[in-house]
């Protein structure tokens, strides 16, 4: 493992007090917090990398395909929306007795304009931003200071989804967990597709599509 420099403890540092003022900080920014965290990461990666900033995030040129992005991408967020729906959620709400709080999403049942203007922001906020943020920065910051072993790469996805769980308090203690599992398949194939982000946020993106569509019909 390379030798860490000061300025690459520094700017992390700085940039991650920056994204918890943005999260928990007495300014309430709606939708935006994760829009402008993703912001300011590309402008972290841009002082530490330089021409690299882009690429340290997993945005690999070659890998952005038609065949990735449209085909790979949409099965692999249908399987794990599947496995999410069918076996995920109705084992952890057993384990709890507490079922998801979906109530926030109870406006879009029927109503096609404001199901379309949340999933544009969904698309924003979690699949490019969160993907960003938690995958993108936080998982590869995590390698920079603590290499790649076995060891190192489970406490990686377990800590880093742990908290992307307790981001969404709002769906309760079910639905904390729900998303730290579910997150956690993402981080592995993060992983597994060699830090493929552009992959991570077609699989986000899809799965939150097939998500809100259940929604909109009523099925969840």
């Amino acid at each position: 493992m390379n030798k860490i420099t000061l300025r690459q403890t520094l700017i992390p540092l700085i940039t991650i007090a920056i994204i918890c003022f943005l999260w928990f900080g007495p300014i309430n920014l709606g939708f935006l917090p994760n829009i402008i965290a993703s912001l300011v990461i590309i402008i972290a990666n841009y002082l530490e990398y330089k021409g690299k900033a882009f690429l340290e995030l997993g945005f690999q040129r070659e890998k952005f395909t038609t065949k990735n992005i449209f085909v790979l991408a949409p099965l692999v967020a249908l399987g794990l929306f599947i496995f999410y729906f069918f076996a995920l959620v109705p084992v952890i709400t057993k384990l709890t007795g507490v079922p998801i709080d979906y109530s926030s999403f109870d406006e879009l049942k029927g109503n096609l304009p404001a199901s379309l203007v949340t999933l544009l922001i969904v698309w924003a906020t979690a699949g490019f931003g969160e993907e960003i943020i938690f995958r993108g920065y936080f998982m590869r910051q995590f390698v920079k200071f603590f290499g790649e072993s076995k060891i190192s790469i489970v406490l990686n996805i377990v800590l880093v989804t742990g908290f992307f769980g307790f981001m969404h308090s709002q769906q309760g203690i079910t639905g904390q967990l729900v998303t730290w599992i579910t997150g956690a398949l993402i981080a592995l194939i993060f992983y597994l597709r060699k830090y493929d982000l552009w992959f991570v946020i077609a699989v986000h993106g899809f799965f939150n599509t097939i998500a809100l569509s259940c929604i909109y019909l009523g099925l969840a």
